[in-house]
């Protein structure tokens, strides 16, 4: 179970109890800063986040890639202020840790201490190292400017979810806040929303640490010209309760200009290492797994899992690691997928869920879901501002696993959506279509221009899983009616 939106990225938050305001120096500027947390307490902060993040997303299965970027991470720590001669002691020398999550979300973050992200979705969409070098620095900088943690101060949070730097900046179009209020099985969903200025200095210091390495640090703007290409094909701008970050197009033109004022300094940046990086991103997976769900004409299937259950009419679909959740337009009716690993049958599961503190039971029974031994049950509960929620839960044994469905909305609306709610549980079976349980993921190939044309006209006839040729435009960061030379190398969606 994978997310199925690959342009944002949701992010699970940690919450730590130990936020306290405190003046340090910063290792960037040398100056004394408020913060919200010890450095300390910050390397504890990312190596304890660092294994929920793991969980939730996974590390990408291609372990020459993640050395990789690991050691071009490295590299660029070398010159960033962890290892100046006037750094703090206490910053020199910080491990840094570099991880290829396996989600298609096109994004980078950080986490405090030392934990950078990239996805492969963002790999995906990078032409060559000199831009991956400037997605690293910049959360290199996230990271040595202490952002979290003078969010933390500023805002004076007793209680804060660390995690930020995403390049993208948009968020997941499900408000978290409002499955928070719905109920406390579904994972917290926090941003931390970085400020203009927070993002402008680490785009400052992303290029600035790419320049003293050598790598043509200009390139880096092209990737936020496709990131605003991103936007505009989705049909948005970044959302407004986002705006904190800096506009992809104005970054566009920023970064190429604090790129020459490095050059004007002497620096050469020569570097691109075009040809190196696409070698390392051939065969790259492109968009969503298959293998770990999709949905298609209102069902969504897992293959690997061999399973499949009815979408309703009108609710979107999330797709993670460990939940498939549906929800509808007005996020106000839930369904949550899970697989139970506590419990021995699907009546234990059930009967769980109704013995925890502030749940209600109205009915419950055991019923067979095609064919399988099930138990569901009906009950009540009351959010924390008086709300009174009514709740579906099912639970099915299938191949050794128990699966439970938990879905809930306001108890003025139960009524509505009761029907859509048992369809979901009532849909589940096995899946027996060979197409569906022999789906293979599409990969990225290199191929070269066999002759000089528009790039659309270099596209293959038939293309993947519903592809758009634009999106193939703009993982190379080419238009539709570009001229391609021959010789060229594009990458091209296979499956």
């Amino acid at each position: 179970m994978k997310l199925t939106k690959y342009i944002y990225l949701i992010i699970v938050a940690v919450i730590f109890n130990s936020a306290c305001v405190s003046l340090q120096v910063s290792p960037v500027s040398g100056n004394k800063r408020v913060y919200g947390y010890s450095w300390e307490q910050e390397l504890q902060i990312g190596e304890e986040a660092d294994g929920e993040i793991i969980a939730q997303y996974g590390l990408y299965d291609d372990q020459e890639l993640a050395n990789y970027v690991d050691q071009l991470g490295q590299e660029l720590l070398e010159v960033s202020h962890f290892n100046r001669e006037d750094t703090p002691s206490e910053y020199q020398n910080t491990e840094f840790t570099f991880r290829v999550l396996n989600s298609p979300v096109v994004n980078a973050f950080a986490l405090p201490g030392g934990y950078v992200y990239v996805t492969r979705g963002l790999l995906g969409h990078l032409e060559n190292e000199a831009q991956l070098m400037v997605v690293l620095g910049h959360e290199i900088g996230h990271v040595a400017a202490r952002h979290a943690s003078q969010r933390a101060a500023e805002q004076q949070f007793g209680q804060l979810a660390i995690i930020g730097g995403a390049v993208l900046g948009q968020s997941f179009g499900l408000d978290g806040g409002n499955i928070l209020q719905l109920s406390s099985q579904t994972a917290q969903l926090l941003f931390l929303s970085y400020s203009r200025d927070d993002e402008r200095e680490s785009d400052k210091l992303g290029v600035e640490y790419s320049a003293m390495e050598g790598y043509m640090a200009s390139e880096g703007g092209a990737f936020f010209t496709s990131l605003k290409r991103i936007s505009e094909k989705a049909g948005h701008s970044i959302p407004s309760h986002l705006s904190s970050h800096p506009d992809p197009g104005e970054r566009e033109d920023n970064i190429p200009r604090m790129a020459a004022g490095w050059a004007e300094q002497g620096y050469e940046m020569n570097t691109v290492n075009k040809e190196k990086f696409l070698s390392m991103i051939d065969d790259l997976m492109y968009g969503e797994n298959p293998r770990e769900g999709f949905e298609r004409d209102g069902v969504f299937y897992h293959p690997d899992l061999a399973f499949q259950f009815l979408v309703p009419e009108g609710f979107a679909l999330y797709n993670q690691p460990s939940s498939v959740i549906l929800v509808n337009e007005a996020q106000d009716a839930i369904v949550q997928f899970s697989i139970s690993s506590d419990s021995k049958n699907p009546e234990e599961v059930v009967k769980a869920f109704l013995n925890q503190e502030g749940i209600t039971t109205v009915d419950q029974s055991a019923k067979s879901i095609n064919g399988y031994s099930g138990y569901t049950a009906e009950a009540t509960t009351q959010t924390e501002d008086g709300t009174s929620l009514s709740i579906d839960l099912s639970a099915v044994s299938y191949k050794g696993s128990i699966y439970q469905f938990l879905s809930y909305t306001t108890t003025s609306q139960f009524d509505e959506y009761k029907s859509r709610f048992i369809a979901v549980s009532n849909g589940f079976e096995e899946v027996t279509n060979s197409e569906i349980l022999n789906v293979q993921p599409v990969r990225i190939n290199l191929i070269r221009a066999e002759r000089t044309a528009s790039f659309a006209e270099l596209l293959p006839a038939n293309l993947p899983m519903n592809i758009d040729p634009l999106d193939i435009a703009i993982i190379n960061q080419v238009e539709l009616n570009d001229t391609i030379q021959k010789g060229t190398i594009l990458k091209i969606p296979v499956q």
